[in-house]
């Protein structure tokens, strides 16, 4: 059990900004409580911790947290933060936005992040449509699902995306729903900690127009249909991670990659140093 003080998360959130604009059901707010509790625990904190978000429901978490944040254009969170990451080398640069802005026009971005391991955490949360401006159809969206560009259901092919991020080449791949908040704030610290690229999805549908327009319910309901129809496999291989809720298959959930691999940095500087010799002056960023 994760024990800490109450008043450490509130020093975390600007309080200014509250109360937030999230829906009752929304579990944004969820995750972002599991996050903070992750901070402390990860020896992170205002000093050296960086959070960028995109456009979206998820993208308004850069405006409540109480650090550094930074709240860049539709789907270029990720390359804002590269420069960020490699400015601040001894800190850690978190992306924290929704499926639309990190998978749909941010997907390039997502994926060459992940191909160069850059040194940063990114936390996407899949709520399987574009809550902010309609609820569209997403990358994530599941098959079938109705959505307001798909109302007699979605027929395309949807984002696997662990398996996606395992091919970019990503160190760390995880993925919870938000019914599991003790496990995700044990994977966010384990995420900060880690260095190199860090990918988190986060399961949490919409319940103002995903879940709506499909007739599933409120946000309990959907953490009930979590509790019982979730399975948890650490280790398993990504592309048994496919979300496919036809014929009452499973939503498997869990880490499933962890390995060592050179950061970009630290092969910027192993590269030079091999190249210039004894000209190399290693590279600390901006003091």
């Amino acid at each position: 059990m994760i024990d800490i003080e109450p008043r450490y998360i509130d020093s975390l959130l600007r309080q200014d900004r509250l109360p937030h604009i999230w829906c009752p059901g929304c579990a944004i707010g969820t995750s972002l409580n599991s996050f903070l509790r992750a901070v402390e625990k990860s020896g992170y904190g205002p000093d050296n911790l960086h959070v960028v978000s995109g456009i979206g429901c998820t993208g308004r978490v850069a405006g409540y947290v109480n650090v550094d944040s930074f709240h860049t254009t539709h789907g270029r969170a990720i390359p804002f933060a590269t420069g960020l990451a490699l400015a601040r080398p001894t800190s850690k640069v978190v992306v924290y936005s929704g499926d639309g802005d990190l998978s749909a026009i941010g997907g390039n971005h997502l994926i060459h992040a992940a191909r160069r391991n850059m040194d940063m955490v990114v936390i996407l949360i899949n709520n399987y449509t574009y809550g902010m401006t309609g609820g569209q159809v997403t990358p994530t969206t599941p098959q079938h699902a109705k959505a307001s560009t798909a109302p007699f259901g979605n027929f395309e092919y949807t984002f696997n995306l662990p398996l996606l991020l395992e091919a970019s080449g990503a160190t760390f791949i995880a993925r919870w729903t938000s019914y599991h908040v003790r496990q995700m704030t044990r994977t966010f610290a384990k995420a900060i900690n880690h260095k190199g690229f860090s990918f988190i999805e986060i399961l949490s549908p919409c319940p103002t127009l995903y879940m709506r327009k499909n007739k599933m319910g409120i946000g309990v309901d959907m953490m009930k249909w979590f509790k019982e129809n979730s399975i948890i496999k650490n280790g398993e291989g990504t592309s048994g991670t496919e979300l496919d809720f036809d014929d009452g298959n499973k939503v498997v959930i869990g880490e499933f990659v962890e390995k060592k691999i050179p950061s970009f940095d630290e092969r910027y500087n192993s590269y030079m140093k091999e190249y210039l010799g004894d000209r190399f002056v290693p590279y600390e960023g901006n003091k």
